[in-house]
């Protein structure tokens, strides 16, 4: 062991005179005419100053530090070579300090410390220069203590020109993309106007005028720099760009609606006249009241359905000498005297059309229900045109086509005695049946 010690004894002497190889940091302090070095546990004395190192762990610093099946072990200043079976307790370090100190003789009359240090105990401490007021920095400076000195430093936004703080006009610099403003001791950016002050508070980015509370009344499309105002389906937007004015649809065109237009903010919308209902969003079509059952018609009568209402006939319509007969037919009976002249059969039917129908308009066709062998039929409105606003079409033997003349408006009715006369010369035998039609007009052209 003891020959181990001397080898770590001349590794460290050898490494102190070359700079001092395995320590770190050297300090240097006057001590009086004699100073020694403390390396490792080899006292080493010099005439100049005494010096204080950090260890260098050498066991890592050093490839292949010791050879063959020796172990290294790394202590304060050097390192040792001992057998791989070998173990070493080492001595507790002592605590770190906060402030770098250096050994001191503590019997020197004189302060043994370099400038900007005290002596306490045996090592040096720094002086806090700012802490104890001895500084000489002007009061807009700050006082930073260092390592055995002080500095004094301007607050940001000035330079320091010889002791005094000087403004800078970071202005100059350009550090704002839009518009700059300097102030004491700083400066501010500002952005043009659709644009807003990005994170880095110097770079302008677009402003969401829409998400800021522009003063759209409707629909805001933000753009860059700027915002458009614009306005829903149906209004226009103001003179002013922001506000928006309801168009009134029905002021544009007659055709919108079947029957009226109504004016809505912002749309518009049809209706239909009583007894009509709406069909899609613009036509009316006629309420069929039979069908429903709205209708008021009683016991013993049958509900027609006109255009924009309905009628309540009777059942029985047959009138003296005319009694009735299957199939809703009134019958003239042959052995009364008052029907040789009147038709021998009449038949109700019932129909409702437009006003203002162009014409000529074919309405109602006529057809014979009985033919007989060597007859010929004729057609012709016997009764209820004394205007002359209808006329009859024969289309061939057994079937005619009753026309609409003239254009006419309801709310209207009329009733048609249409009347088909069958002549046989073979059998020297004439007839006549007629079909009572009631036409009903309605007030409107659908």
């Amino acid at each position: 062991m003891s020959h181990i010690l001397s080898q770590a004894q001349h590794k460290v002497l050898s490494s102190t005179r070359n700079n001092a190889v395995g320590l770190l940091a050297p300090f240097c302090a006057a001590c009086g005419n004699s100073t020694h070095f403390e390396i490792g546990l080899i006292p080493f004395h010099s005439k100049f100053c005494s010096l204080f190192y950090l260890d260098i762990n050498e066991c890592e610093t050093i490839q292949q530090a010791c050879q063959g099946e020796m172990k290294c072990f790394n202590h304060n200043g050097g390192y040792l070579c001992l057998p791989r079976s070998a173990s070493v307790i080492t001595a507790p370090e002592s605590s770190s300090q906060s402030e770098p100190s250096v050994p001191v003789e503590s019997n020197e009359a004189f302060n043994p410390c370099p400038v900007g240090y005290r002596a306490q105990g045996d090592t040096c401490v720094d002086i806090d220069e700012c802490e104890l007021d001895t500084h000489d920095c002007q009061p807009s400076q700050e006082c930073i203590n260092t390592v055995g000195t002080y500095t004094c430093q301007c607050p940001d936004g000035y330079s320091k020109i010889g002791i005094e703080c000087v403004d800078i006009d970071e202005c100059r610099y350009r550090y704002c993309q839009h518009r700059c403003v300097n102030v004491p001791g700083s400066f501010s950016c500002e952005c043009e106007p659709g644009f807003q002050l990005a994170g880095n508070n110097r770079s302008c980015v677009d402003a969401n005028e829409c998400e800021m509370g522009a003063p759209c009344q409707q629909r805001c499309y933000n753009s860059f720099g700027t915002f458009l105002c614009r306005c829903d389906q149906g209004y226009d937007l103001g003179p002013d760009g922001y506000s928006c004015n309801d168009i009134d649809e029905c002021s544009y065109s007659s055709f919108l609606c079947q029957f009226q237009c109504v004016n809505e903010p912002g749309r518009f919308s049809c209706v239909c006249p009583e007894g009509y209902e709406l069909v899609g969003t613009r036509l009316c079509q006629d309420v069929n009241e039979c069908e429903t059952g709205v209708h008021q018609c009683g016991e013993g009568q049958v509900c027609v359905n006109i255009h924009g209402g309905h009628k309540c006939v009777s059942s029985n319509r047959c009138q003296e000498p005319y009694i009735q007969v299957p199939e809703n037919r009134c019958a003239c009976p042959v052995v009364k005297p008052e029907c040789r002249d009147l038709p021998f059969s009449i038949v109700h039917r019932y129909m409702s059309i437009t006003s203002e129908r162009s014409v000529p308009s074919d309405v109602f066709q006529i057809q014979a229900t009985s033919v007989y062998p060597g007859s010929y039929n004729s057609f012709r409105i016997r009764s209820g045109d004394e205007n002359e606003e209808f006329y009859i079409r024969q289309i061939n033997n057994i079937s005619a086509m009753l026309v609409l003349a003239r254009a006419v408006t309801g709310p209207k009715e009329y009733v048609l005695d249409l009347e088909m006369v069958s002549v046989n010369p073979l059998m020297n035998y004439q007839t006549s049946s007629v079909l009572r039609l009631s036409i009903y007009v309605g007030p409107h052209a659908f």
